[in-house]
This record gives structure tokens, C-alpha cells and sequence, in this order.
């Protein structure tokens, strides 16, 4: 499910122009089949599923970890998130995505919506560590669908930032990710499903 980075710079995401001096630390395949206009939906359910998004044992543990040292660093201050230490990247938008969707804040994790469109949406966060971006794009799955991607870029916040990076590198792969990756096709499924059912 893990794609190269190429999957994400080589499309023309209007995230490009807007967080260019941002880096691309990973790039993920979704487990969410769909038709070419399907975004919104995936969209809706990152906003207001009901699954949990850190569903692994082992995810919510390292969460709760990071959330301590935060609490005990600073890492998580008001002080250091967006429109304090970093300004958010909606001062950068050009006017028609200013003007446009905006898209919805999650209510589990402290993403804040930047612009939606039809096939991309951008949230973002921030703390003392660093700027990130979560981008959702719909793409062709190369056999006549669709499906989500999602990509994470970040702007450590020097060498701290780096450094944070760096250490959470393998625990983002080996028990965050996998998890909920698999957390978001089990919920597109349940949203089809329902979806299949109202239809019928």
C-alpha cells in the first residue's frame, strides 16, 4: 500500500504551488474503490466516521506516548500550532480556492481543513516540531476506478523537527500506518455497503 513519493509529485495537485517548501514523507495507496466523483465521500468519512483512528493497540499506545512528551516538552503548546508559530497555509491559497470548498476540521485528530476540490483535500497541523500536511487525493486505480491516496508532507521545525522525524520514522511504519490504513478501508466498505443498501 506504501507508494514512492513519485506517485504524489508527478500529478499536478494544486498542493504543489501552495506548500512547495514542504517535503513529501510518505505516500499511501487506499483501500477505497469508488467511482470518478467519490472524493467527497471519503472526505466526509476522515471528517465524521464513527471507526477509530488509531484502531491498533499498538497505535493508541505510541499516541498516547506522544501525547505525554508533548505534554511534558511543550511540544504542544497553543503557542507553537497554527496562526501562532507557523501561519496557515490558507494565507497562501490563490482566490478560487480561497473562494472554494474549504472542507471540513476533524473532530478525532487536530487537523485543521486548508481547500477541497474535486479530487484533493489538505489539512494541516502544527506543534513545535514541525508544519504537516495530510493530502487526500481521487485517482484512477489503473483498472477503470478510482481510489483515495493519501500523502503526508512536513517542514520540520529545525533540528528538533528533523531529529522527531526521524525518531517516529519506524514506529509511523510499523504501527501506526498499516492500522489505520486498514481502519479506513473497513469504514469505505461499511459506507458502501449502507450506501448499496439506501440505494436499493
Amino acid at each position: 500500500m506504501r507508494l514512492p513519493k513519485t506517485a504524489h509529485t508527478s500529478r499536478p495537485w494544486r498542493i504543489h504551488e501552495i506548500a512547495g517548501d514542504f517535503h513529501v514523507e510518505d505516500v499511501w495507496a487506499l483501500p477505497t474503490p469508488g467511482g470518478p466523483d467519490d472524493l467527497a465521500l471519503l472526505v466526509d468519512q476522515f471528517a465524521n466516521g464513527e471507526g477509530d483512528p488509531v484502531p491498533s493497540p499498538v497505535g493508541r499506545a505510541l499516541f498516547a506516548l506522544r501525547w505525554k512528551l508533548g505534554a511534558l516538552f511543550g511540544w504542544d503548546d497553543p503557542s507553537d500550532g497554527l496562526g501562532s508559530r507557523v501561519p496557515t497555509l490558507r494565507d497562501r491559497l490563490p482566490a478560487d480556492l480561497r473562494e472554494g470548498a474549504r472542507g471540513p476540521d476533524l473532530k478525532a485528530v487536530p487537523f485543521t481543513s486548508v481547500y477541497q476540490t474535486h479530487d484533493e483535500w489538505a489539512a494541516e497541523m502544527a506543534n513545535r516540531t514541525m508544519h504537516g500536511v495530510m493530502h487526500i487525493s481521487w485517482v484512477p486505480d489503473g483498472s477503470g476506478g478510482h481510489r483515495g491516496q493519501m500523502a503526508v508532507l512536513v517542514r520540520p521545525n529545525g533540528r528538533l523537527g528533523s531529529l522527531y522525524m526521524l525518531g517516529i520514522k519506524p514506529f509511523r511504519y510499523l504501527g501506526v500506518y498499516p492500522a489505520l490504513i486498514r481502519s479506513i478501508g473497513r469504514e469505505w466498505r461499511k459506507g458502501a455497503t449502507a450506501r448499496e443498501a439506501g440505494a436499493a
